[in-house]
């Protein structure tokens, strides 16, 4: 099962290398990078499945030249579960980004960035695959790096240039902590590899607070966010399908990785993710609601979902111990939505790409009509929103179904002793909630103005669906939704032996009696749904055949005194999110302008609003120009005179003097 792994990991080089060599063979090249994708996926695919339908885990070992470290590749339930969205998304982005870049003017940039693209992928892999910390961190500042040069693609730009230099800064603040990490971990037991790590039986808790933030700035837990709403409006939609679909996931799994070192989790860890989980959960779904940008509200919906995964953890922590069952559940909803997340995020992103590409702007203001002239987009996109907002019976619903299941397990009277437990059940509740209802007017907001209404400009009027090469990944993201959903049973009896290596002595991988019970309830969920789905589905044709014979009488409607309309008249994204910005401005500090109307007979008028993000200006900014100052005020010293250099040595080396005097 090893060579098939090294096998994914070559197929991902070989392939990004052949799109820089493709020479005079340019519709080669241009294939070469999605057909080395899939053909990676396959080969990867062979293990992964085979360790989830309880093979034993796939390791390999190969000779190390370093003095520390070693070359260790594993795969046990928990990697090979999140290697599934690694696997599943990569040749359908890839596939797409040979259309979506087919007509770019610079071909050498193109061909980098199948490359890079490539570089991604396997650095992904790579990263889920490495037990031993040295080539953990080697393999994440390849998936880094990789990710860093998507983003600055069009770097001709000055916004492109400024989000790469965020990311950047960004991923290496969280990379620096990674790195105190495991020199503290690689200190405790003399080896920097896993199996020694979980051989310690307890984890400091200066190891949880540096993973929590190393591996959360690559998360995106609210806080430390500041680089997706930047990194994805730079990036090609398809890269930021991946980026935000299953980079980012990428921080969960060590955070996961690190627990498994412990066989006690404190209680204050489950109020740690659930208190991550309620601020990016709702704060994410907020700065979502109140975006212009089209890929920057789905980049501060990224936030949100983690956010979801976050309070699955946390119950699942409480759930420790006293409550296996629950615990099993939560951790198992956790890890669905970490897959389903990237399936319909991709599709999302996927959409907006098809969108920009046909109109030219991702402002949502001059968006609208798309439906009529985008069927498959706007038919695509409505599926991923739905399953987004965690409707039945789409694949988003299955996670969440879980983690609301197990919260109220929590907080029913089953004689469960922990108080936590109880009470972060019921904080997870209301949290989903709120979260839900927000996305759903989110959604909402995206899906009326930029694919209802009329076109408001002759551009979005002559839109059309992309070319097949597009339109295809698509269709089948969609149907993956669709199919998730529907085959949500199964994949709650798939995720349970991932569930159970996160904490296996409280969660034995033989116990699936509380998955099993729950699959059982959820397929009469979705029998219940699917049978409402056909009952209004022939409700409406025969509706139709009743009135077919019948004559069609046709007149304007009542327009509240505007027969008339224009598309100026319809709501826009900024009028939609108007009462959330006027109900919690004091929190998002949004800047309103444009000409207000005044007088009996008012002239024509507009209305603008703009909401920056809240840590980059208020927190970040300030820190990094305080250190600009800093750097700038220090270069007065460095002025190239020797003379200068002699006193400074001269300065240091009597102080030294005086203090081996003292």
């Amino acid at each position: 099962m090893a060579f098939f792994l090294l096998m994914s990991l070559l197929a991902y080089l070989l392939s990004g290398a052949g799109a820089l060599l493709k020479g005079r063979h340019p519709a080669w090249g241009a294939r070469i990078v999605p057909f080395g994708s899939l053909a990676a996926s396959l080969f990867a695919l062979v293990p992964v499945v085979y360790v989830l339908a309880g093979g034993s885990p796939v390791d390999f070992r190969a000779s190390w030249s370093l003095p520390v470290g070693s070359f260790h590749l594993h795969l046990d339930q928990l990697s090979a579960w999140f290697a599934l969205p690694v696997l599943l998304v990569s040749p359908i982005v890839s596939f797409y980004g040979a259309g979506y870049l087919r007509h770019h003017d610079r071909p050498l940039e193109t061909d980098a960035c199948g490359f890079f693209l490539q570089l991604l992928a396997g650095g992904m892999l790579f990263v889920l695959l490495a037990s031993d910390g040295l080539l953990f961190l080697f393999a994440w500042e390849i998936m880094s790096i990789a990710a860093f040069f998507l983003v600055v693609f069009e770097h001709g730009d000055d916004d492109v240039r400024r989000a790469g230099w965020v990311y950047l800064v960004a991923t290496h603040l969280g990379t620096a902590f990674l790195f105190a990490m495991f020199v503290l971990l690689g200190g405790m037991c003399g080896s920097f590899d896993f199996a020694d790590f979980e051989g310690l039986g307890g984890v400091p808790d200066v190891v949880f607070i540096l993973a929590v933030i190393g591996f959360g700035a690559k998360a995106g837990f609210f806080g430390l966010h500041v680089w997706l709403p930047e990194a994805h409006p730079a990036a090609p939609s398809h890269v930021s399908g991946l980026m935000s679909g299953v980079m980012i996931k990428t921080g969960i799994y060590g955070l996961l990785r690190v627990m498994v070192l412990a066989n006690d989790w404190p209680a204050w860890w489950g109020w740690t993710f659930i208190g991550i989980g309620v601020i990016s959960g709702v704060g994410g779904v907020i700065y979502a609601l109140v975006q212009h940008d089209f890929k920057r509200l789905l980049a501060y919906s990224s936030v949100e979902n983690i956010g979801i995964i976050c309070l699955g953890i946390g119950v699942g922590v409480f759930g420790i111990g006293s409550a296996g069952p629950v615990a099993r559940l939560a951790m198992a909803g956790a890890l669905l939505h970490v897959l389903n997340h990237a399936v319909f995020k991709t599709g999302l992103f996927l959409g907006a790409g098809a969108v920009i590409q046909a109109v030219g702007t991702r402002d949502l203001d001059i968006l609208g009509g798309l439906q009529k002239r985008m069927p498959v987009t706007g038919l695509s996109f409505l599926v991923a929103s739905a399953a987004i907002c965690g409707l039945p019976p789409l694949n988003g619903f299955v996670s969440e179904f879980l983690i609301y299941l197990a919260s109220y397990w929590s907080v029913l009277p089953q004689g469960f002793p922990s108080v936590n437990l109880r009470v972060g059940g019921f904080v997870v509740i209301s949290s989903l909630a709120l979260i839900g209802g927000l996305a759903a007017m989110c959604f909402t907001k995206v899906y009326g103005t930029v694919f209802l209404g009329e076109p408001r400009s002759a551009r979005v009027a002559g839109a059309a669906d992309p070319e097949p090469c597009m339109a295809v990944p698509l269709r089948i993201v969609a149907a993956l939704c669709v199919a998730f959903g529907l085959g949500g049973s199964v994949l709650m009896l798939l995720v349970s032996p991932a569930a159970a290596r996160i904490h296996p002595l409280a969660l034995a991988a033989s116990d699936t009696t509380p998955l099993r019970d729950a699959a059982l309830f959820y397929l009469n969920v979705t029998f219940a749904a699917c049978a409402l789905a056909a009952v209004a589905y022939g409700l409406v044709r025969l509706r139709g055949r009743l009135l077919s014979g019948r004559a069609v009488r046709t007149g304007p409607t009542w327009g509240c005194g505007y027969p008339y309309g224009t598309p100026r008249m319809q709501y826009t994204a900024s009028s939609f999110a108007q009462p959330l910005v006027v109900a919690f401005r004091s929190f998002l500090r949004t800047e309103l302008g444009g000409d207000w109307p005044s007088g009996y007979l008012p002239g024509p008028s507009d209305f603008r609003t703009h909401t920056p993000g809240l840590f980059m200006h208020r927190v970040y900014m300030p820190v990094f120009a305080a250190f600009s100052w800093a750097a700038g005020w220090m270069r007065r010293i460095q002025h190239g005179g020797t003379h200068a250099y002699v006193f400074y040595i001269l300065l240091a080396l009597a102080a030294v003097l005086f203090w081996s005097l003292l």
